[in-house]
C-alpha cells in the first residue's frame, strides 16, 4: 500500500492491487461510501447498448450470499441506503449511513462487486423496469431532446447512443453480459472507492483494503475514440406538440483542457440556474418567449459539448436562435469591463461554494476527481483557477462558439 498524497483531509492510497482509496474524516451524523468506475455507457459493445446502466441496476439482485432483498435491506434497515448512477463515461455505486457502519456498508459495497451473479428471474423483472423507464423518458421531449442532440452531434461513435439503451437492446441482454462487463470493467486500476466518516482516516483505508484488497483482475484496455467531427445540422423533427423543443449547442473539447475555466464562467453567464442570466433576461425576462431557456456543458475525457436549451412556442424557435447567436457574438466582440467580469466570476464562484454544502456530492467529487484527473481538485483550487481567468480569455471562448458549426435539433 502506497501513499500518494497525506494530510489530514483528505488521505489518499493505493492498494497493492492498484485500487486507488480516498478518506476523509468528518464530524458529521452521516458516513458516505463508495466506488467510483470509470465506465459508462460509452464503453459498451454496439450490441449491449444500455449494458452498464442495466448493470447498474442489476448489480443488486444478488450474490452468492445475499438475495436481492437482503442488499436492500442490509443499509435501509438501519435508516441508510444504497444505490447507483451510470453516465457515459463512469459508473458509481455508493451508499449513506448513519456514523458508525461504515463497516457493514464497505462489506455489502465489496460483496455486490466482487460477487454479484444477476440471478435470470431477477434481471427478467429489472428488465421491464428499466424498458418503462425508458418510456417515460422518451414521453418527456424536454430530457429526450437532449440524447437525440447528442445522437447528431457524436454521430459515428459509441456517445451517440443513449445511456438507457432501447427497449429492444436491453430485452437482449443476459446475465453472462453483466457479468462480462462486471469482469471486464469493475477491476482494481479502473475503480476509486471513498469513504467519508468520522473515523480516523487510517482506519477507514485499512477497512477498505481488507475488503476491496483481494481484487486482482486486470487493468481494462481502453478502446475510447475521438468522435468524428461534427459538420453542424438543423433539424426539426415534428412530433405534434404543443411546445417546440430546442437545443443548439456546441463540440468543444475534453475536461482536461485548462480552456474549460473561462468555458464554466461563459457558460453560468450566458445560461446559467440564476435569473440573471443574459439568456433568461432577453429571452424569458424581457420577451417573454420562453418559460425555461438555460445552457449547460458536459466535458468527457477527449471531447466535449455546450448545450443551450430552450422550450417555446413553434413560431419563435427562429427569433430565440437569432437572440442566442446575438448574445454569444456580442461577447465574442467586446471584453467586458474588469467590473463588470468581477461580478460574474463573484457569482459563479459563490455558487460553486453553496453547492459544497451537499456532503454527499462532495463525498462522490473525490472519487470522481482522482477517476478523471488523477488528483483531488477541490473548491479551493477550482475558485482559484477561475479567478485566474481574464476578460480576454472569456472573450476569446465566445468567439470560439461563434465561430463553430450550427448544430441545432428542434423537436416540436
Amino acid at each position: 500500500m502506497t501513499a500518494i498524497h497525506n494530510d489530514p483531509n483528505p488521505t489518499v492510497v493505493t492498494l497493492s492491487n492498484g485500487m486507488r482509496i480516498v478518506a476523509r474524516r468528518t464530524s458529521g451524523l452521516v458516513s458516505y461510501i463508495g466506488v467510483a468506475i470509470g465506465a459508462g455507457s460509452r464503453d459498451e459493445r454496439p450490441d449491449s447498448h444500455g449494458l452498464a446502466h442495466f448493470v447498474e441496476h442489476t448489480i443488486f439482485k444478488g450474490t452468492p450470499s445475499r438475495r436481492s432483498w437482503h442488499i436492500s435491506n442490509r443499509m435501509e434497515s438501519i435508516g441508510g441506503e444504497i444505490n447507483a448512477y451510470t453516465s457515459k463515461e463512469e459508473t458509481m455505486v455508493y451508499t449513506n449511513a448513519p456514523a458508525g457502519y461504515a463497516p457493514r456498508a464497505v462489506e455489502l459495497l465489496a460483496d455486490i462487486i466482487r460477487n454479484s451473479i444477476f440471478p435470470q428471474k431477477e434481471l427478467e423483472r429489472e428488465r421491464e423496469v428499466v424498458i418503462e423507464e425508458i418510456n417515460s423518458y422518451l414521453d418527456s421531449p424536454a430530457e429526450s431532446v437532449y440524447d437525440e442532440f447528442e445522437e447528431r452531434i457524436f454521430a459515428g461513435s459509441p456517445l451517440a447512443h443513449n445511456i438507457l439503451g432501447s427497449p429492444e437492446s436491453v430485452r437482449n441482454l443476459s446475465s453472462a453480459d453483466c457479468r462480462a462487463f462486471l469482469d471486464r470493467f469493475y477491476t482494481p486500476a479502473n475503480m476509486v472507492a471513498y469513504i467519508v466518516s468520522h473515523d480516523d482516516p487510517q482506519k477507514s483505508i485499512r477497512l477498505m483494503e481488507r475488503h476491496f484488497g483481494q481484487l486482482h483482475f486486470p487493468a481494462p484496455l481502453s478502446d475510447r475514440t475521438l468522435p468524428p467531427t461534427c459538420q453542424g445540422f438543423d433539424t426539426r423533427l415534428d412530433r405534434n406538440g404543443h411546445q417546440a423543443h430546442t437545443i443548439t449547442g456546441f463540440r468543444l473539447f475534453g475536461r482536461r483542457d485548462p480552456r474549460k475555466y473561462p468555458l464554466m464562467l461563459l457558460n453560468n453567464y450566458l445560461g446559467g440556474p440564476c435569473m440573471n442570466s443574459r439568456l433568461n433576461q432577453e429571452i424569458r425576462d424581457k420577451r417573454g418567449l420562453a418559460y425555461t431557456v438555460d445552457s449547460s456543458i458536459a466535458l468527457l475525457s477527449d471531447t466535449g459539448l455546450m448545450q443551450i436549451y430552450f422550450g417555446c412556442d413553434p413560431q419563435a424557435v427562429q427569433k430565440c436562435k437569432r437572440l442566442i447567436r446575438r448574445e454569444i457574438e456580442r461577447l465574442a466582440s467586446d471584453t467586458l469591463s474588469e467590473r463588470a467580469f468581477t461580478r460574474i466570476v463573484d457569482q459563479y464562484c459563490g455558487q460553486l461554494i453553496v453547492s459544497s454544502d451537499n456532503r454527499e456530492n462532495m463525498a462522490m467529487s473525490l472519487a470522481k476527481s482522482l477517476i478523471y484527473f488523477d488528483e483531488i481538485i477541490d473548491i479551493s483550487t477550482t475558485t482559484r483557477r477561475l479567478r485566474d481567468v481574464t476578460p480576454a480569455q472569456l472573450r476569446d471562448m465566445a468567439a470560439q462558439l461563434a465561430d463553430a458549426p450550427d448544430c441545432t435539433l428542434t423537436i416540436s
